[in-house]
């Protein structure tokens, strides 16, 4: 398991895509600190906030990639069958793999975090704010919230990679599940307060959704960013039940992955 994780990370940080991403990653930070100008009075907010969305944007996107390069691309060049050939189990693979995107994920998430933070002191220099933004430990929770929430992405993917046979579908059911989980609360909230009023809305999609939420996480749970924005901080029970529920999801997606993936025949 620790071989497969070694070469995922060697193979990880020469990929294109990552080198890809990472400068779209820091391309979306630079964004952000052009955003605080657009806000003469909250310069430092405007931009945590836009820089938040690029980091989420940003990991999500390099651990769909690192799945696409690490599992689906070998599943589908057949190159899995040479490491498969060792005396080793295939949930190893998986779990070799997985641990591989945690720990590029890792860095990816300290390198722009620390861009994020650069980019706003840098945005409000010379000004100060009437409330000013917290960048300690609010600042590295919420990122940490945000890497969370990749890491929950990827081991879906790696799921969906286990049983396809197209090795594009990792990403784009990747992508989809990662708007569905972000979006889920927003949408739980809204039918919660009665859907201003729009009882045929209620009663065609309430209970659609109702379903899904037993199905799909809400990963808005895990931004936790108005703690740093406006010093409204989440509660301790609410962090500690969000990433229980993650890593509980992960847990979850890589057992079946281990269990489609131990059925899977390669001819």
């Amino acid at each position: 398991m620790l071989e497969f994780m070694s070469s995922g990370i060697r193979s990880g940080l020469r990929g294109k895509s990552f080198q890809a991403v990472l400068v779209l990653g820091v391309l979306m930070i630079a964004i952000a600190y052009l955003s605080g100008f657009f806000s003469p009075r909250q310069p430092q907010t405007v931009a945590l906030d836009v820089g938040f969305s690029g980091v989420r944007f940003s990991l999500i996107l390099m651990n769909l990639f690192w799945v696409q390069d690490l599992v689906a691309r070998e599943i589908d060049r057949r190159v899995i069958l040479f490491s498969l050939a060792y005396p080793v189990s295939r949930t190893a693979f998986l779990t070799g793999r997985f641990l591989a995107m945690l720990v590029l994920s890792l860095l990816a998430t300290v390198l722009l975090g620390f861009l994020l933070l650069l980019a706003v002191l840098l945005a409000g220099s010379g000004y100060q704010q009437e409330f000013a933004v917290d960048l300690g430990l609010p600042f590295w929770a919420t990122v940490a919230g945000l890497a969370l929430d990749a890491a929950v992405v990827g081991a879906f993917s790696i799921c969906v990679a286990s049983l396809s046979t197209v090795s594009v579908l990792p990403l784009a059911l990747g992508a989809s599940f990662a708007v569905a989980g972000k979006a889920l609360g927003a949408t739980l909230d809204y039918f919660a307060r009665g859907a201003d009023g729009d009882q045929q809305l209620l009663g065609i999609y309430q209970p659609v959704i109702e379903l899904i939420r037993w199905v799909v996480p809400d990963l808005s749970r895990l931004d936790w960013r108005e703690w740093a924005m406006y010093g409204l901080p989440p509660g301790c029970e609410t962090i500690f039940w969000s990433a229980i529920m993650a890593w509980s999801y992960i847990a979850l997606l890589l057992v079946c992955a281990s269990l489609l993936f131990a059925r899977r025949e390669f001819s």
